[in-house]
């Protein structure tokens, strides 16, 4: 979020790894010969048994007979909406091995892939209407890589297509089999309505299922997972099990967690559904200036944009009113003032946000950990504000070479930062608000890479906020990540979202809301975060950022994460009833485009 307008940080990082997969989908005309001992590891690729080891995407997909290439039957697969009809089979193979896909295929766009290689994804495509043709790709799995999953799509928007004879020849894996109980089940986290588990990983589990009185209650793909909707000062009893292709294990021991008698975790006393609106408070960016006497109530916390440093490694943040000259209707500071009193009466929160596009923070000092408190503090008591917004981007926050563990950071920029935020917020105690505005890159980007990598070679700004989001979740009163501005980042699913639509959204909260592996290490899951924590960051018009979302397209994604309706393709790993609400750039860009985005957040949530 900035001064000038939208910005893309779509990092040579990331880029470089979206341009590999998109030059792995090059068409090969035919597969090299299999070595004997190579075989076809796929299941029913000839679909004569249906659906039988397939997964299709809503009711995309069906076995029918005609047209077939051989047998006497073949997938039907038809996009709708946002439903590109894919369809797709976990397949176990070998580490190390080389495998060739193939599938014949007829219709206007067809795509074959696989994904989960532990080295370079592939996809390829055609167009074939009214005739077979025939997909090959193929791909080496990674040193640890023991199952894969292949995958037939269509495109939006276009006929139904067939997919006939897909095979995956290669060395056989070896037989997949029920993984074993998940021991050490415990708790990493209490509060009210919520209880945080974790459990020891077990090898050959692709997922875990948590059970709170013997009910399925939540879904994870790691070793951890947070049971939500909970009843303060209440005993529950939970077990784990560990789930593959084979089946699901038996129920671990139970272990008996209470949940607290108060809040807890920086709730800050917002209301259950809560609107965040940044207001240009010290320039324009276009959009007009706008008086915080002028924010309608609709807005729940406003967040004043932007407090910056001096320089940016001083640590001195500085705050002041946009100047006449770029704002002609500014108030003065002692109508500002009153006005946040006023919006403070009616039950409104008023934060100080600090960084943004221009205001580059690195904290590598304790001398600049100590400016920051003390600058940050003379803003809050100067105009008398309920707590404070973290939004550095850029190069604010990297990891140094070696810093691997977002449990244990060592980098001085992430120590430091947690170290002064947590000394602010005991100086002003615990109702002190603290939210965080980070971009997709710096959080849910870790799922792949985090910092320089065990190599090197990576941008060590890779997830670099997950250890300041993990060392203050017990303070964070809400972390709304910037879903705008952002290139494609993979979901807990393994599949890129792009931003722009409901799909982005749903994929990006279920990771903060689920958790995830760092960098892929099962030994190292992100908790996940309550869902009153999370907020879902938006533009609140095509003028505000890269990424705007239509109010069709942002129901869509609230019926998602607190219905589990309209999901679309995406399968959340639990019903977030207690989601948060939204978070725009910006107050002043809503008010350009006719309180679009503020009136569709009150009929939505009926307010």
């Amino acid at each position: 979020m900035g001064r000038t307008g939208p910005t893309v940080r779509f990092s040579g990082l990331l880029a470089t790894c979206t341009a590999a997969v998109l030059a792995a989908g090059a068409l090969v005309a035919t597969a090299p010969a299999a070595s004997a001992a190579d075989v076809d590891v796929a299941r029913n690729g000839g679909f004569e048994a249906g659906l039988d080891g397939w997964s299709c995407s809503a009711a995309s997909g069906a076995a029918v007979s005609t047209p077939v290439r051989s047998g006497t039957a073949a997938l039907k697969a038809t996009p709708a909406g946002n439903d590109n009809a894919r369809c797709s089979q976990s397949v176990t193979v070998k580490p190390n091995s080389r495998y060739t896909l193939s599938a014949w295929v007829q219709g206007s766009h067809v795509y074959l892939g696989a994904t989960g290689t532990g080295t370079t994804d592939v996809s390829t495509w055609t167009q074939s209407p009214g005739a077979w043709k025939q997909l090959t790709t193929s791909f080496t799995t990674g040193p640890s890589t023991t199952s894969v999953s292949v995958y037939t799509h269509g495109w939006y928007g276009t006929p139904a297509h067939y997919v006939d004879d897909l095979t995956l020849v290669g060395p056989g894996g070896d037989p997949v089999v029920v993984p074993a109980v998940p021991a050490g089940l415990r708790t990493t986290a209490l509060t009210s309505s919520s209880v945080a588990l974790s459990w020891n990983a077990v090898s050959g589990a692709t997922g875990y299922n948590v059970y709170r009185g013997g009910t399925k209650v939540a879904s994870a793909t790691g070793p951890a997972a947070t049971v939500t909707g909970l009843t303060p000062s209440t005993a529950y009893t939970f077990q784990v099990t560990a789930t593959n292709a084979a089946g699901e294990s038996a129920k671990s021991a139970g272990l008996v967690a209470t949940t607290t008698a108060g809040g807890g975790g920086g709730g800050g006393k917002l209301p259950a559904r809560a609107l965040v609106g940044y207001l240009h408070s010290s320039f324009a960016n276009g959009s007009g200036y706008t008086r915080m006497a002028d924010v309608p109530d609709s807005w729940d916390v406003i967040n004043l944009a932007f407090g910056e440093p001096t320089t940016v490694t001083s640590g001195d943040i500085r705050f002041s009113l946009c100047p006449v000259t770029e704002c002609p209707n500014v108030e003065s500071e002692a109508d500002f003032k009153a006005a946040i009193k006023a919006k403070q009466a009616a039950g409104k929160k008023v934060l100080i946000s600090i960084g943004g596009q221009n205001g580059q923070v690195q904290l590598a000092s304790t001398a600049a950990r100590d400016a920051f408190v003390t600058s940050v503090s003379k803003i809050i008591d100067t105009y008398g504000l309920d707590g404070l917004d973290i939004d550095f981007e850029g190069h604010s926050l990297s990891l140094n070479t070696g810093d691997t563990d977002f449990r244990a950071p060592t980098s001085p920029v992430i120590v430091n930062l947690i170290s002064a935020v947590k000394t602010l917020k005991a100086k002003y105690g615990s109702d002190f608000i603290l939210t965080m505005a980070p971009e997709t890159f710096f959080v849910q980007l870790g799922y792949q890479f985090y910092g320089s990598g065990p190599w090197g070679g990576q941008d060590p700004r890779a997830g670099a906020y997950l250890p300041v989001i993990h060392a203050l979740r017990d303070d964070l009163t809400l972390l709304h990540v910037q879903d705008y501005n952002s290139g494609p980042i993979m979901g807990l699913d393994n599949q890129y979202h792009s931003m722009g639509g409901a799909d982005f959204h749903i994929a990006m909260t279920d990771m903060l809301l689920a958790g995830f592996p760092v960098a892929g290490n099962t030994s190292r899951v992100f908790p996940g975060l309550r869902p009153d924590q999370v907020a879902i960051g938006l533009p609140a018009s095509t003028n505000a950022g890269n990424g705007h979302t239509s109010p069709a397209e942002v129901n869509k994604a609230l019926n998602c994460l607190i219905k589990k309706t309209d999901c679309g393709s995406y399968q959340t790993h639990g019903t977030w009833t207690d989601l948060r609400g939204l978070m725009t750039w910006s107050i002043n860009w809503d008010r350009f485009n006719n309180w679009e985005f503020s009136r569709n957040f009150n009929s939505y949530f009926g307010r």
